[in-house]
């Protein structure tokens, strides 16, 4: 494993009964960024996190946590890595601020318990049992424990799920101070926002494999898109032959067309569009520019069909 490399999977198979939950999935995390694993429902993501985490173990292929077996050494990893759960772990009687003192105990270092009730904003719910605490509230205690040994790697499962806007910034602030300070974060998230906003890398799965990674502007492609609204039915094919090659021109929905460009919009772009439109006798309204969004690579990735 590289020294540059904080998880390193190689054919990683996990099944469950007849389900292959991971079917042969290989990906890299390097130390100090943030990886995000995206995927719809299903997709293998939390299996692979699991196993990462030594809590399940590997039907076949190979994991490798900050150079270590995560099943056979995981006793020497816990000090290294912090990890927040979906949902379970803390008892429902515990108070943040007890269950924070508790846990500071067992690490060399860690980050002062009232620092991080107060980053989270869980200052006035110190006292409130685990079973009282809104899902957020929970939510956000569960990042808090598993950051507050200053691991060198923190896995994050779905870390602003249930959050309200303010706590999602918050969370997303806390994320990439971690980042600055060093750690390496894995992250999974439904948020392509989210994934957007804090990725260095982003792993893109699907029914357990691998189908895309790279950087957000890799993914993305750079590309640009036009968007307005005009009178529905128009022939585009005389804007598509003015446009340059590669360009897709499209009506969907009805009355609303979508101009897309591997090099990214341009002024003169924005002339063709609009002299067609006055050739046309038509007038482009809501005419605006926009880039590709990793949600648009991602459902072109995965597809567009609702998951369970």
């Amino acid at each position: 494993m590289s020294d540059a490399q904080a998880v390193e999977i190689d054919g990683l198979v996990k099944r469950y009964g007849r389900t292959t939950a991971v079917d042969g999935l290989s990906m890299r995390a390097e130390r100090g960024q943030v990886t995000a694993i995206l995927g719809p429902n299903g997709a293998g993501k939390t299996t692979t996190i699991e196993v990462c985490e030594g809590y399940r173990r590997a039907d076949a292929g190979t994991v490798r946590v900050l150079g270590l077996d995560p099943t056979r050494d995981g006793k020497a990893l816990r000090p290294r890595v912090g990890v927040m759960l979906q949902s379970g772990g803390i008892p429902t009687a515990a108070r943040p601020a007890d269950y924070l003192a508790v846990l500071a105990k067992f690490y060399a270092h860690p980050i002062e318990p009232s620092l991080l009730l107060s980053r989270l904003g869980l200052a006035e719910s110190a006292r409130t049992p685990f079973r009282r605490l809104s899902g957020g509230q929970q939510q956000r205690l569960s990042l808090a424990a598993a950051i507050i040994g200053r691991p060198e790697l923190v896995f994050l499962d779905e870390p602003t799920a249930g959050l309200d806007p303010q706590a999602r910034r918050a969370t997303w602030d806390l994320v990439a101070e971690i980042r600055a300070a060093g750690a390496t974060v894995i992250l999974t998230t439904h948020y392509l926002e989210e994934a957007e906003r804090l990725a260095d890398h982003v792993v893109i799965v699907d029914h357990g494999a691998l189908v895309a990674e790279g950087t957000p502007a890799e993914l993305t492609g750079g590309q640009g898109q036009l968007r307005f609204r005009a009178e529905s039915g128009l022939d585009v094919a005389g804007l598509l032959a003015a446009l340059p090659p590669g360009t897709l021109v499209k009506e969907s929905p009805s009355g609303q067309y979508l101009v897309e460009l591997a090099g990214g919009v341009d002024p003169q772009v924005v002339a063709t569009v609009t002299a067609w439109c006055a050739e046309q006798g038509v007038l482009a309204q809501s005419l605006r520019i926009e880039t590709r969004t990793l949600e648009d690579a991602f459902i072109e990735l995965t597809g567009r069909e609702l998951r369970s």
